[in-house]
Formats: structure tokens, C-alpha cells, sequence
């Protein structure tokens, strides 16, 4: 069946072309968009099929340099995406000559009326895109790890005391695991973690289970694995957590760019995502919570903007979101955040889980046919994402990756945030290789070639 994009209608990224993908992206009016995506999907197929990196990939000028000389291959888009021209050019267009740079919620002149707009309409595009009830549930921070620590210093200061137990995973990234330690310290709740499978391919979720009791208070857990690309099955893990009156939270910052996202499906009290990995600017971040728990959560930091009323002696606050976004907001981040919705919503996020899909398998594969060479996580028929962390015996990842770089590929290198899950495997580090919907099979293949000139450099040396 194919896949829809906006307004139902049916879409194929193979039969659209460059310039109408370009075009969804842009603001139109309702019928000009319809027109368009009628027009992309009653479009002859060209007669060579071109692939969904091909066709995106001239938005993203960033992609079409040199690096010592070769032709650069980003594939560390696990760690943060490219922006597109629309999301650049939003940026520019706030700060520029004919802009309309100026505080949000503070003023009733043009330019503050005209950025209030374009901030509140950014957080309705964030709660379309992920299929919130209300924009209400949405709240913008500066990156993901902010979402987090606001839920631990506010839902968590109220709710968790002594002996109430945290499920989270060995799979954290640092960002899931730190603030519900620091929040352990302050309450004396006891942190309990999934372990791996006797492979160590996945989490265990028979394990899961046996930790969930009447004591859990909360399940906080990645949806996909930054290190091993597992997926996480939310429904049931949610399912399990509500039984026993626990709150769930889930880390969708490798999910939300790229696979369709509805948490009134994930079964989750909140989840967080980072725009830095789904095509929009740094320092642009979300926190969805539903808006029942939201409004019973207290401030996270106190200032302007999320008060209602201040007194010498007290002061009372406004409702979510305002009451978690104190002081001025990164105005221009959530613009660009919004914008990157639009992109990402004209190709349609079906499309773009399909092709990672295929990508992702062809990287995996490709990888595999190496000697001496480990991934991480599990075998692509058991559901993973479009990633891969691996080793060569024998080399340290970091040696790895600088050659790597020599040849214009650009991989991670390190932990990735996950120190108790490298140790849970065994390795101090790992390389990891990340492709994104506009990499191609041919970048693949040329990042193989190139890992294969790395090892064989490695090994000529030992010889």
C-alpha cells in the first residue's frame, strides 16, 4: 500500500521529482499543495528510478564539498543531521534585512506580533507532525537532555521518594541516565536496568517484565538505540508500566526523524526528541507530555514568561507549556524546527522509514561481508535501525574513523554517550556509521572501499 502524505493523499518518493519534493516543503496554501502532491502522484515514473537520496540531496548544499581532497560521505547523522535550504533560509529570513527578529509574548508592535506567529505556529507543526492532541503538549527546550532533566526535576522531585523504583536500560544514552541517578541521590529511589540478551544483541524483554512490580514508578527507556539500532516495542512496554500505576517515558530522538511518529499510539506520558536530528537547527528540542500530567507538574526554572501573577512574597505560574519555558526561548531554533516538520512531512515520513529501511539493510550487509569485523545490535530480519556500530579486530575505533576522515568519510567514533552499554559489550569504543535520507547505496559503497583501505593500511603496518 503506499505511503500517505499530507492530506491522504497517496505518495511514492520514486515518482516524485526533485522539485515538487522542494516544493512541499515551502508554504502554500491548501490548494496549492494539494495541487502539487496531486501532480507528484499522478507523475510517470522516469524510466531510470532515482532514489530518495538522489532526489533530496541538492537541497543540502553542505553535502557537495571536499574534505582532504575526496568528495564528502556524511554518515554521522546519528549524532546530528544536515538542514536543508528551506530551514536555513527560515533562519535567515527572522534575522535578515526585511525580518522580524523580536521577543515572543512580550510586545504588541509588528515585528513581536509577527514573531509570537511564527513561534506558536512552529509548535503546531511539531505537535502535527508527532499527532498531539493540542500544541499545548508541546514544550520547546534547547536539546533533548534539557526535556529530560525538566521531567526529573519537576515530575520527579514531586512524585518519587524513597524506596519507588526507575526502570531504565543498560542501552541509555547518557542524557536517559544521569539526571534519574542525580534524582536517585536527592530521594533514595533505586534505579533498576534491562540488561542485554545473552547475545548482547538486544535489551531483554523477558527481563523487562520480571522488573516491572508495584514499586516501579516510572519506566524510562530509548525507543532506538543510538549504539545497537534495536527498537524497542513501546505499546507492550507501556502496557506493562500502566498495570502497576507507572508513568512511561520513552527517548525518540533516533525514532521521530525517522520513522512516522503518533504518541497517542506509543502508549507513553511523554517522550522527547531532538531537532538537530531530523533536519532542523541545534539548540531546537521537544518535550511532548500529555497535558493532564503536564498540568499537574510544577516549574522547572522560574523567570519571566512562565509566571501569572508575581508578588514580593509569591508568585503563581502560567499553564504548560509557558510554565516550562522561562525566559526567551531560541525564537529563531523553533522557526527552524517547525520548517524541518514541513520538509520532512512533504516527502512523508512512510517514505523516508522505507528507504532507511533499505539503506540501512544494504549498509548492514555490506559490513557484514568484511573480515575481522563486528556490529553491533541485531540482525537486520529482527528490526533495527539505519545504523551500525562496529569494531575491527584488533584496531581501536578512533583509528578507524581519522582514516576514514583522510578519505572524505565522516563517521563517530567513542562511547556515543553509552559508557555502560559499551562496557555491558565488552569494547571501550566503537565506530558507528549513520546515513540519513539523503545518503545513497553509492556513498555506501565508496565508505566500504574506504574502510577496507583502513584496515588494509592497519594491516600492511603489522606485516
Amino acid at each position: 500500500m503506499p505511503a500517505m502524505g499530507p492530506y491522504g493523499t497517496a505518495l511514492d518518493f520514486r515518482q516524485i521529482s526533485q522539485h515538487q519534493i522542494i516544493s512541499l516543503g515551502r508554504k502554500r496554501s491548501r490548494s496549492q499543495r494539494n495541487s502539487c502532491i496531486r501532480n507528484a502522484a499522478t507523475l510517470e515514473a522516469p524510466q531510470q528510478t532515482r532514489s530518495l537520496g538522489e532526489i533530496t540531496r541538492p537541497k543540502f548544499p553542505i553535502l557537495h564539498q571536499e574534505v582532504n581532497g575526496k568528495p564528502l560521505i556524511y554518515l554521522d547523522n546519528a549524532a546530528t543531521s544536515q538542514k536543508p535550504d528551506q530551514v536555513r533560509q527560515a533562519m535567515d529570513n527572522y534575522y535578515g534585512a526585511a525580518g522580524y527578529n523580536s521577543n515572543v509574548h512580550r510586545g504588541v508592535h509588528h515585528l513581536s506580533s509577527k514573531a509570537t506567529a511564527a513561534y506558536e505556529q512552529a509548535r503546531d507543526k511539531v505537535a502535527n507532525f508527532i499527532n498531539a492532541r493540542s500544541s499545548r503538549e508541546i514544550v520547546f527546550v534547547k536539546n533533548a537532555t534539557e526535556g529530560l532533566n525538566l521531567i526529573a526535576n519537576t515530575w520527579g522531585t514531586k512524585n518519587i521518594k524513597e524506596g519507588d523504583e526507575i526502570i531504565l536500560s543498560v542501552a541509555e544514552h547518557h542524557g536517559n541516565l544521569v539526571p534519574w541517578q542525580l534524582l536517585a541521590a536527592r530521594s533514595g529511589a533505586v534505579l533498576r536496568f534491562v540488561p542485554l540478551t545473552q547475545d548482547k544483541s538486544e535489551l531483554d524483554m523477558a527481563e523487562f517484565h520480571k522488573l516491572v512490580n508495584s514499586k516501579t514508578k516510572l519506566v524510562s527507556l530509548v525507543h532506538v538505540s543510538n549504539a545497537l539500532g534495536t527498537i524497542l516495542p513501546t505499546q507492550e512496554i507501556a502496557e506493562a508500566a500502566q498495570r502497576v500505576g507507572a508513568k512511561v517515558l520513552f527517548d525518540c530522538c533516533q525514532s521521530v526523524p525517522c520513522r512516522p511518529t503518533d504518541v497517542q499510539q506509543l502508549g507513553a506520558d511523554w517522550i522527547v526528541g531532538a531537532g538537530h536530528k531530523m533536519c532542523g537547527p541545534t539548540g531546537s528540542a521537544f518535550l511532548w507530555g500529555k497535558l493532564e500530567v503536564l498540568e499537574q507538574m510544577p516549574p522547572f526554572q522560574g523567570g519571566g514568561e512562565m509566571i501569572q501573577d508575581v508578588y514580593l512574597d509569591h508568585s503563581t505560574y502560567a499553564e504548560p507549556p509557558s510554565r516550562f519555558e522561562a525566559g526567551t526561548p531560541g525564537i529563531a531554533e523553533a522557526i527552524g524546527l517547525g520548517v524541518a516538520c514541513d520538509y520532512l512531512t512533504g516527502i512523508g515520513m512512510e517514505n523516508i522509514h522505507r528507504y532507511e529501511e533499505e539503506l540501512g539493510g544494504y549498509l548492514y550487509q555490506q559490513l557484514s561481508s568484511l573480515n575481522k569485523l563486528t556490529i553491533y545490535g541485531p540482525q537486520p530480519s529482527r528490526g533495527r535501525a539505519a545504523l551500525c556500530s562496529f569494531n575491527v579486530e584488533g584496531l581501536h575505533a578512533t583509528d578507524i574513523s581519522t582514516l576514514l576522515d583522510q578519505e572524505g568519510v565522516a563517521v563517530r567514533s567513542g562511547h556515543h554517550c553509552t559508557q555502560p552499554l559499551h562496557r555491558a559489550l565488552g569494547i571501550p569504543a566503537s565506530a558507528r556509521a549513520s546515513p540519513y535520507l539523503y545518503n545513497t547505496q553509492s556513498e555506501i559503497d565508496s565508505f566500504i572501499e574506504a574502510l577496507q583501505s583502513s584496515i588494509k593500511f592497519f594491516t600492511d603496518m603489522d606485516m
